[in-house]
């Protein structure tokens, strides 16, 4: 029996890697100019990964840490529509679109917030720019199950989406009231069966544990009746508390959340619920079936991780498209503006909405292979480090590897000559694990640290 309130000091503000550096180094010194600069200078044999973010909700769902725009007007969603065009276009005149693409996700907000009609002309225009996708292509889109249909289904599914995500969350009753989002079993049943009934083989569900009013028990019901949809993929995230950012998670009475060590028991329950019933874990926070391509990733270490999470489409430049998205290539990171009448009046000007980005150094691109092995295989050989990268890794990560010993000697993480492993229960603290490598979050004192706490 693991005793869970020892871990509860690792409780502490810390990142969740989708990036290194991560999104509070990205600066305004990273402009429109450099962007073209790093366009010009990728390989045309280098694969293109899209990300299309649609950025409306008709209501705020009260855990939500996106970029989101509450709307019910429809001239709202079709004056965006028209600047995604634009912005395509733009993006033409600077990067070449004839490059292959091997992924393409919908963000959001909410994108089948957009009617059928609506979101056809969008996928229509981002295949007339980018007319050259991989046959093995992923295409995805996250579906909020409130607003999904067979006209959605139908348009996607002529597009070539082969994955879909929906967000559950939680199935509680209580909880969805106090998160503001009521969405009951049946109603994610009846979308699940009409993307099954047209041929998507990869279904994924996100849940979230720590939200107001979960307990080990009524967390454990949620995903045992989740399973009876028999999802390919599953996500638990770990609720992102960070009320100084979004306004709606004030709203929340912070006593109602389980304290560190319960949150810890959920997850560990939750690994070892999906392990009997035929899942593997991917990562941090994923699962899959055996017979999916994360799973098969894992085994091979091949799993790679980026801004949508976990993905075995590694080597591509991402290609952020509209408000607020990001993208990156081998040395930078860039984001568009956040606001619309700055996006808006960027594109009008005929510039790529740049708001700001990085250019990453040597020591970042070394530190960000370290975190990205770490994060998503859960090991690292660190010859294989030595090799590429020509270092001493014992002497170049020397305060990381002193600040792992309490890791090792918490029997959560075994260092050889050779590896870094991370063991079965380390995975649940995986973020914490990675954080010694991480040089710009050692330099912030713990309390100004502006993140979410790693458990």
């Amino acid at each position: 029996m693991i005793d869970f309130t020892k871990f509860t000091k690792y409780s502490r503000p810390g990142p969740r890697y989708t990036s290194y550096p991560t999104a509070p180094e990205f600066n305004t010194d990273f402009t429109f100019e450099d962007l073209k600069e790093k366009f010009k200078s990728q390989s045309d044999d280098r694969p293109l990964s899209l990300y299309i973010h649609i950025p409306f909700c008709r209501s705020a769902c009260y855990f939500c840490g996106c970029n989101v725009i509450f709307t019910s007007k429809e001239e709202k969603k079709t004056r965006y529509i028209e600047y995604l065009k634009k912005e395509l276009s733009i993006l033409a005149q600077y990067l070449n679109t004839n490059r292959t693409v091997t992924q393409m996700h919908f963000g959001g907000g909410t994108p089948t917030f957009l009617d059928p009609l609506q979101l056809k002309e969008v996928l229509d225009s981002i295949k007339e720019t980018f007319p050259n996708f991989s046959d093995d292509a992923e295409i995805s889109c996250e579906v909020d199950p409130r607003y999904f249909n067979q006209g959605h289904m139908d348009v996607l599914k002529d597009a070539g989406c082969n994955r879909l995500s929906f967000g559950v969350q939680d199935l509680q009753e209580e909880v969805q009231k106090t998160i503001h989002r009521i969405q009951p079993y049946e109603q994610t049943e009846a979308v699940v069966n009409i993307a099954r009934d047209a041929g998507i083989k990869s279904i994924n569900i996100d849940l979230i544990y720590g939200l107001p009013h979960q307990t080990k028990e009524t967390f454990a019901k949620t995903i045992r009746d989740i399973v009876k949809l028999d999802p390919d993929r599953l996500a638990v995230f770990n609720y992102a508390h960070v009320p100084w950012m979004m306004k709606t998670q004030r709203k929340f009475d912070e006593t109602t959340f389980a304290p560190p060590s319960t949150k810890l028991e959920i997850l560990k329950d939750s690994i070892e619920f999906f392990g009997s019933v035929g899942y593997k874990m991917v990562g941090m926070d994923h699962f899959a079936k055996p017979e999916d391509e994360l799973f098969k990733a894992i085994d091979k270490g091949e799993l790679h991780r980026n801004f949508q999470g976990y993905t075995t489409k590694g080597g591509a430049d991402l290609i952020g498209i509209g408000v607020t998205s990001i993208g990156d290539g081998v040395d930078y990171y860039v984001q568009n503006f956040k606001d619309l009448p700055t996006y808006e009046e960027t594109i009008d000007k005929g510039e790529l909405p740049v708001f700001k980005g990085y250019k990453l150094s040597d020591d970042d691109i070394l530190r960000q292979f370290v975190i990205m092995e770490l994060m998503s295989n859960f090991s690292l050989d660190m010859k294989r480090v030595e090799k590429e990268f020509n270092i001493n890794f014992a002497e170049y990560f020397d305060d990381a590897l002193k600040a792992l010993k309490e890791f090792v000697e918490a029997d959560l993480v075994t260092i050889t000559e050779d590896k870094i492993e991370v063991s079965q229960t380390g995975t649940m603290l995986i973020r914490n694990i990675s954080m010694p490598f991480d040089a710009y979050l050692n330099n912030i004192p713990e309390d100004k640290r502006r993140f979410s706490k790693t458990i």
